[in-house]
């Protein structure tokens, strides 16, 4: 099977860029692994990339999910491996790009996560909770009782934050004290961007001026009026959840930048974290001129 690239990391570190770039140089096609990239209509607060950005590349996994439906890892890993798998099978190299570790995951490895027995009850408890309170509403209950797991799991990622809360009401104890198997599924070269911290800081405070700059305000007010509503998955993305707090007129506009700035900035913590932890992860020195050279070297060792 051949060698797959994953480019990985941060948020706002220019993963899409350098996937695109790689990929022209290799002759592939892009795996999106974004948990809000896969949603039609989100555009300017996932930073979804642009034809121009794409260089003609085809990308995967973007705008395949309507904003109003929900959206899990499963459902992503049934339908991004069947493309990854076709087009292993056809010898079209392939990156997978994406900040959303779980996605990733979903795609290079097998695994398990803790021995305890799925219930039913329990499970349906916390749906409920997520339904009536929103995904962040159900995060702070798992950051209460196991905020190791809390720290790499995102809001979002409801089933596995239900999972975790399941596995420790079942055994009393954290999910993150227990061992997960991990089996490589297929064979992958991993590379992320190691910026200082203040740097990286910088870039995604930057990125959410210009994101509203371009009309961020305007596109979350135009998917409310087509239906989407403010407890849907899709509105718990950061910069969406805290421009309809804007619009609701519940908080300021230069509080709804510093939120998001500062809610974006934590998210950038939480992917350090999971992503230090990814088997044979690279991090690559994002001022080394000759990165697309040493990755171009290593996938083909």
């Amino acid at each position: 099977m051949r060698k797959v690239l994953v480019v990985c990391g941060t948020t706002a570190s220019g993963k899409t860029g350098f996937a695109v770039e790689v990929a022209k140089r290799l002759g592939g096609e892009v795996i999106s692994a974004d948990c809000m990239l896969v949603y039609r209509g989100l555009n300017i607060g996932t930073a979804k990339p642009t034809e121009s950005e794409k260089q003609g590349i085809k990308h995967y996994m973007i705008d395949v999910v309507s904003p109003k439906d929900p959206f899990s890892v499963s459902d992503y890993e049934q339908m991004a491996y069947p493309i990854l798998q076709r087009l292993q099978e056809q010898s079209i190299p392939t990156v997978l790009c994406g900040g959303t570790g779980f996605y990733l995951q979903s795609l290079c490895f097998l695994r398990s996560f803790g021995s305890a027995q799925k219930n039913d009850a329990i499970r349906a408890k916390y749906e409920q909770l997520a339904d009536s309170c929103g995904n962040d509403a159900l995060h702070a209950v798992l950051e209460k009782v196991d905020p190791q797991s809390a720290k790499i799991l995102h809001p979002n990622d409801r089933k596995r934050v239900i999972r975790a809360l399941e596995i420790y009401e079942l055994t009393g104890r954290k999910k993150s004290d227990q061992q997960d198997n991990i089996i490589p599924r297929i064979p992958y070269l991993a590379v992320a961007f190691a910026y200082e911290r203040s740097v990286l800081y910088d870039r995604i405070n930057r990125r959410v001026v210009e994101m509203l700059a371009m009309g961020l305000v305007d596109e979350v007010r135009d998917l409310l009026k087509a239906g989407v509503q403010e407890n849907d998955q899709c509105m718990q993305g950061i910069g969406y959840k805290e421009v309809v707090q804007y619009l609701k007129n519940r908080i300021s506009h230069s509080t709804m930048l510093e939120i998001i700035q500062k809610n974006t900035r934590n998210y950038a913590k939480r992917q350090i974290t999971y992503f230090n932890k990814f088997p044979n992860l690279i991090w690559l020195d994002p001022d080394d001129r000759n990165n697309v050279e040493r990755v171009l070297e290593l996938m083909h060792e």
